[in-house]
């Protein structure tokens, strides 16, 4: 299902399913991780990530607006995941993460403005396509990489949120830049179909609180 105009990257409440995938055995092996853990990854499917995305009322800060994330794996229930939701702030600034999959990483979030877009320096792969109004409203991008100094192999991934109309559709993608640690450069787009959640909206103590769910690359 396309993505109705009202979804933007200003609120992306909804269900996104993965209609399509990059070659993630590659870039997990790229990552470190072990042909073992590779195969029980390809064999569980896509996960789900449920997001919680906050706003402040009214302010400018960059730490009044950040994205809650809850993962979990198919048949795996929600409530077997409630205690390992994570918080990212949209304010560029790096934090250290643990995973059972590559180790130690570092992951950054922002919003790009319209203003700062023109400038911003990225692979042209992951520029091209998009909605005027993602420009307008600004496209979500993330980094993450691997911590050296925890003995990581030197790999990093870009990653920039948003829509594009792809077959007439409109359809909420993410455009990906994976760089291995010899330099070795996959780069792709992820499409999701959308569907509409429930009670995705509500408010609690002045703030807005955006709910959202999606099915995502492991490596996201």
């Amino acid at each position: 299902m396309a993505a109705p105009n009202k979804v933007t990257t200003l609120n992306l409440s909804g269900k996104y399913l993965m209609v399509n995938n990059l070659p993630m055995d590659e870039i997990l092996s790229l990552q470190g991780v072990s042909w073992i853990k590779r195969k029980a990854i390809s064999a569980a499917g896509s996960p789900t990530i449920v997001l919680n995305h906050i706003k402040d009322s009214d302010s400018s800060d960059p730490e009044a607006e950040r994205i809650e994330i809850n993962t979990s794996l198919p048949g795996v229930s929600s409530t077997q995941n409630k205690d390992k939701a994570e918080t990212r702030k949209l304010d560029w600034v790096e934090t250290k993460i643990e995973t059972p999959l590559f180790g130690v990483g570092m992951i950054k979030f922002r919003r790009v403005s319209k203003e700062e877009w023109d400038k911003l320096d990225v692979d042209q792969s992951l520029k091209m396509g998009w909605t005027e109004d993602t420009l307008e409203n600004g496209v979500i991008q993330t980094e993450m990489r691997s911590d050296k100094a925890s003995g990581g192999k030197g790999w990093t991934n870009v990653q920039i949120w948003g829509f594009e109309i792809i077959n007439g559709e409109r359809r909420y993608t993410r455009h990906v830049q994976f760089t291995g640690p010899g330099g070795e450069s996959i780069k792709g787009k992820l499409v999701y179909d959308y569907g509409k959640l429930a009670n995705s909206c509500f408010f609690f103590n002045g703030r807005e609180c955006v709910t959202y769910t999606h099915i995502i690359a492991v490596y996201s």
